[in-house]
């Protein structure tokens, strides 16, 4: 058995396990993947009998973090040969992987998981949920979805049409001048963003809807055509909605539903990503204190995959510091917190109370009150699918 990260030259050889153990994916997807994706991520694996029985793969995102950005991966494919299971194979991948990234000094990792108990054990977390919705019996003469408000856009000569790759940067213009403000976590979106998600969205036989008014963009969503039609991440100008309603009946054809995802209208909330700190001072440092506060603590972080992170840590911050998260090691500890734990209360995804009912996790009083100072990452925005 041997462990390794490939050569980008390899990357190739990992395809017939990706078909055997994902076989819902199509061949057209997975042409898109190979071609894209992998000819600049990282892959893992493990090698047995001269194969590839087991692998890992990362793959790129400049991420925006508060006012910050940094490179960090999203972990994707974890995958093994249903004969070689049980091993620990996926185990000394995650931790082979996560101890590369601590080195680079990535603050976290992030994945979409099959199922949170394959990777709590390993101190991953939940930290966005994605509104979702399933449309039946869309009112077509009307262009109105069941269940919401449609909104009366303006008398305009309206257009949607599929984008192209030279529509990149209007793409990314539109979306950071009107929605990045709105979100303290997410993936930055340029040009060669959207142009790679064209060709995602291309090989599940959809594309990226632009919606005109008067010739200006005021709206885009991504669709797929694979297993009925699938609506993703509409953004659009709030005066637009009815816009975007008929765009999305113009796609239905002869279906009667239509299937949302991250859409603000959604009426169910579905825990998507998951995240895993990495290197922790890395990420402290990216985090503000509340306006008006001065904040200053030390607690002791438990990591038993990267002992690197068990230290005591002090932060601190105010109108001194820019209202940003100062960090250093320290000897006196005010408490005990739990990597996994401490990604919870970062991101806000848990509060103060849940964190302290965690097993290892030990608050005092001074130390919950100073936490509360922090201003979470609570508007994550990471619908990355690949």
């Amino acid at each position: 058995m041997e462990l390794r990260k490939l050569e980008q030259s390899e990357h190739q050889k990992t395809r017939k396990l990706w078909e055997t153990v994902f076989s819902e994916d199509s061949r057209e997807f997975l042409d898109y993947y190979y071609f894209f994706k992998a000819k600049n991520n990282e892959i893992f694996v493990i090698e047995e009998e001269g194969a590839v029985r087991s692998m890992l793969q990362l793959n790129p995102y400049e991420l925006a973090i508060e006012d910050d950005s940094c490179p960090c991966h999203y972990i994707i494919a974890v995958a093994t040969e249903e004969a070689f299971r049980k091993r620990g194979y996926m185990g000394a991948l995650l931790r082979r992987a996560m101890e590369e990234m601590y080195g680079r000094k990535e603050p976290f990792t992030f994945l979409m998981p099959a199922a949170e108990k394959i990777y709590a054990p390993y101190d991953f977390r939940f930290v966005y949920d994605q509104r979702q919705t399933e449309e039946q019996g869309v009112d077509k003469s009307s262009f109105a979805l069941p269940g919401t408000l449609s909104s009366q856009c303006p008398a305009a000569e309206e257009l949607f049409q599929d984008a192209s790759i030279g529509d990149g940067e209007e793409l990314a213009a539109f979306v950071q001048e009107h929605f990045t403000k709105d979100w303290q976590v997410y993936a930055k979106r340029n040009a060669e963003y959207y142009q790679t998600l064209i060709f995602e969205q291309q090989s599940e036989y959809g594309g990226i809807r632009m919606i005109r008014a008067d010739g200006r963009l005021v709206g885009i969503f991504l669709y797929a055509e694979e297993d009925g039609l699938e609506i993703r991440e509409p953004l659009y100008l709030k005066e637009y909605e009815s816009s975007f309603q008929k765009a999305v009946v113009e796609l239905m054809w002869e279906r009667e539903r239509v299937k949302l995802y991250a859409w603000d209208k959604g009426s169910r909330r579905k825990p998507l990503i998951m995240v895993r700190l990495l290197h922790l001072e890395s990420m402290l440092c990216r985090m503000k204190v509340r306006q008006g506060e001065e904040m200053d603590c030390s607690f002791a972080v438990l990591d038993s995959i990267l002992p690197q992170n068990s230290r005591i840590w002090r932060i601190w911050g105010g109108e001194a510091t820019e209202w940003k998260v100062r960090v250093r090691e320290t000897e006196d500890s005010e408490g005990v917190l739990t990597i996994g734990a401490l990604a919870g209360l970062l991101f806000g995804y848990r509060s103060i109370a849940e964190a302290a009912q965690e097993e290892d996790v030990i608050l005092t009083e001074h130390l919950t009150e100073e936490l509360k100072k922090l201003k979470a990452l609570e508007n994550v925005w990471l619908n990355e699918i690949v």
